[in-house]
């Protein structure tokens, strides 16, 4: 970085070769057996996966993006049920590592119809409108909007809310968005026979297993099952009778082309990666790449990390007085850097790193186990009685950050810095 520049330093991760998938790596486990151990209805699988991609995956630059990304478009492993959790987690995974150098618009549609997002916000088996009085479940429709596109309230480009002639904020979006939008995500659901789907009968079960294809599949559309009233929301209408991909379109490309998009995403980003705190100039900065890649291209996201890691504000040396300048680094990061510094190796392959998210006795967080849709953490935390939140500041991260916590991430760093954890072991070479 220092002979090329910051620039020729980005492009070149851009461009370098994935590592190992998490599904790949999965398989070369023999985690997607089909045994009388019935070892396809365990989930800790999917922790080994991700700590071996943390720590042992050539591409640093794809996954520090990828796990920042997982932490805007939340899926969770800890709800995953029925068959190979794993892999339902895994793919997810790896779909924010093959698009995350890609375009916002192309990774929210595979978002969408990803087999693990499905599971987690429900639009997985999602019915339409019915006589007894069902409706489509709300649950994706309202968070594509409040947490994935635009937010709560609308927003100048600079990140900066937008006020009404009482100087209050302004609503992005109301129920009836909600309502309306819902049907557009109806009539879709695991797709279990496409690109080698296949059943195993199997002695122990009186039902059939099936392989982990239906994880890496996107969700199969059943017109059947769609809705086909009528979508109004933030102002646009998709006609009744619309094809389900046709409606799918008109809806994203509506939440893409919003102006808050944007800067919504841009912010949370730099928080993600370099400052709680950053002026409205960086996130405005960040937004203009967003909508405009140089190119009249919106959505790149290889521009959007450019601009948030080359940005002045990213490059400055903190200076004393600021004391609140920069972000206080996740317990899941510290340890990774920890772990990458020293040289971790599993003896035997395995990885078997459990769940850390106890507070006592581990980090306090594990990867891609969020407690909810809303993240370890919420953008807009501040810690209560503190001079961050004196100053009128955020730091997101200290809401993971209290007395236990604090000690049990002493306990567990210095228990694992010692002897590992099971097959993973420190060089120190």
């Amino acid at each position: 970085m220092k002979a090329n520049g910051y620039s020729s330093w980005l492009t070149a991760q851009y461009n370098a070769a994935p590592g190992q998938t998490g599904v790949a790596w999965l398989d070369s486990r023999g985690h997607n057996s089909i045994t009388i151990e019935q070892r396809y209805f365990w989930p800790q699988f999917g922790d080994f996966m991700i700590w071996n991609q943390l720590l042992a995956g050539p591409d640093q630059m794809r996954k520090r993006i990828a796990l920042a990304l997982s932490e805007f478009f939340v899926v969770s492993l800890s709800p995953i049920d029925g068959f190979y959790p794993p892999y339902v987690i895994g793919a997810y995974w790896d779909l924010l590592c093959a698009n995350c150098f890609g375009n916002f618009r192309v990774l929210l549609e595979k978002l969408t119809l990803n087999a693990g997002m499905g599971f987690f916000l429900n639009t997985k088996g999602n019915l339409k409108e019915d006589g007894s009085g069902r409706q489509p479940d709300e649950n994706y429709a309202r968070e594509v909007m409040q947490l994935f596109t635009i937010g709560l309230y609308e927003l100048n480009q600079d990140g900066s809310l937008r006020l009404d002639g009482s100087n209050n904020p302004i609503e992005t979006y109301g129920q009836g968005d909600i309502t309306n939008l819902a049907r557009v995500f109806t009539g879709y659901d695991w797709d279990y026979l496409s690109n080698g789907g296949t059943f195993t009968n199997v002695a122990w079960h009186d039902y059939d297993v099936p392989n982990t294809r239906f994880a890496t599949n996107q969700m199969s559309f059943q017109p059947a099952n769609h809705s086909n009233l009528a979508v109004t929301f933030l102002g646009t209408t998709i006609p009744a009778n619309t094809p389900g991909a046709e409606a799918l379109r008109i809806a994203l490309d509506r939440l893409f082309n919003h102006p808050n998009t944007g800067p919504f995403f841009a912010r949370q980003m730099i928080q993600r990666l370099v400052t709680s705190n950053p002026s409205a100039a960086y996130v405005g900065r960040v937004a203009a790449a967003f909508a405009n890649n140089g190119a009249g291209v919106r959505g790149d996201l290889e521009a959007v990390w450019t601009a948030i890691l080359n940005d002045a504000e990213a490059r400055a040396t903190p200076t004393a007085s600021d004391a609140l300048g920069g972000k206080l680094r996740e317990p899941a990061l510290r340890f990774v850097q920890w772990a990458r510094t020293v040289g971790t190796t599993s003896t035997n392959g395995a990885y078997e790193i459990y769940d850390l998210s106890g507070a006592d006795v581990a980090l306090g967080q594990s990867a891609l186990r969020s407690p909810s849709v809303f993240n370890f953490f919420r953008p807009g935390y501040v810690p209560p009685n503190t001079a961050i939140a004196t100053a009128g500041k955020q730091a997101p991260e200290f809401q993971l950050l209290n007395e236990t916590t604090t000690a049990g991430y002493v306990n567990f760093m210095q228990w694992v810095t010692r002897g590992g954890y099971n097959d993973v072991k420190p060089g120190y070479t």
